[in-house]
């Protein structure tokens, strides 16, 4: 670390989505010389770090390749949960010390997710666009319909990952008198008020909402695959708020297509930005959200505020939500 006199260098690589100036980076900026960048693509990451000893990062990729390159550097902060965006070995290797900010969301990303089976059920959209294209004022009857309405109250919720985001959704959707059912990973997993375990196989098959919550490892990648879809009711929809490298999206778009399920309401892709020609985006049946289940105000403030004392622990000597 810089010497006690010296005040110590902190670089933000990518700041905007966390705070696109509705909060204050002044608490950061009490704790040293602050160069703050909205955005910063890959082959600027080196050179805008250079001579930090902090850096903070959301999806910023630091590789073993940008740490070789910066040997002032004593403490990586990941502005999210995740931090595959860092090369925790070789991190581990120069002794930097990586943290992360865990269950900042989990309230935020739950809302969402309950949002998007509300609006899976009461086609709000729809509807919507239907009044304002005039369609109301030219029905007969007082009331109209844009495809079918359907209650939350007593259908199926199939959580793959019960973690706290997961344990979230379960509880609101209790409150909306669902039946919850969750994957165990293991047998003999802790009892969960109001969830039953049971098997993925039969979770997938009896779900009609199926919402997935599991971090994206080698083990979960493209869990959501054809031969997942293929065992699914047709009625049923996929709900996914945690990580697009969760689905085949080749496969889902195919299973929309054909009718193979009813629906999927999406906050996450596998490439983000997507592409203007992505498959899913065109298809009817599927909703897609750009990614914003983490961002409410509340969501983000506590991020904000846990990221920037996980920085004042760290020059204290006690570091905090350390990952390495």
């Amino acid at each position: 670390m810089a010497p006690r006199d010296i005040a110590p260098r902190i670089v933000v690589l990518d700041g905007h989505t966390l705070n696109p100036g509705d909060l204050s980076w002044a608490p950061l900026e009490a704790l040293g010389v602050v160069a703050l960048h909205a955005r910063t693509p890959p082959a600027l990451v080196a050179e805008r770090s250079r001579g930090a000893h902090i850096v903070i990062t959301n999806k910023a990729v630091v590789d073993a390749a940008a740490i070789a390159e910066l040997p002032e550097l004593r403490y990586i902060g990941v502005t999210a949960t995740g931090t595959n965006v860092v090369d925790k070995a070789a991190a581990t290797q120069r002794g930097i010390v990586v943290s992360n900010v865990p269950s900042y969301g989990a309230d935020s990303v739950a809302e969402h997710t309950l949002s998007l089976m509300l609006e899976a059920s009461k086609q709000l959209a729809r509807h919507t666009a239907a009044v304002r294209a005039g369609d109301w004022a030219r029905q007969p009857d007082f009331s109209f319909r844009v495809g079918e309405i359907r209650l939350l109250a007593q259908r199926t919720l199939g959580i793959v990952g019960l973690g706290a985001i997961g344990r979230r959704v379960a509880e609101l959707a209790r409150a909306f008198k669902m039946t919850v059912l969750a994957a165990s990973r293991r047998s003999g997993s802790a009892p969960v008020d109001g969830v039953t375990w049971c098997e993925l196989d039969e979770l997938v098959e009896r779900a009609d909402f199926l919402s997935l919550h599991c971090p994206l490892t080698e083990q979960t990648k493209e869990l959501v695959n054809a031969s997942l879809l293929g065992r699914m009711q047709r009625t049923a929809v996929l709900i996914n708020t945690s990580r697009g490298g969760l689905v085949d999206e080749a496969a889902l778009a195919q299973a929309l297509r054909s009718g193979r399920i009813a629906g999927a309401y999406l906050d996450v892709l596998g490439v983000e930005p997507p592409p203007a020609d992505h498959p899913l985006i065109a298809l009817p049946s599927c909703w897609i959200t750009p990614h914003v289940a983490w961002a409410s105000l509340e969501a983000r403030t506590r991020l904000l505020d846990v990221a920037v004392g996980n920085v004042r622990a760290f020059l204290a000597g006690t570091p905090t939500n350390v990952v390495t």
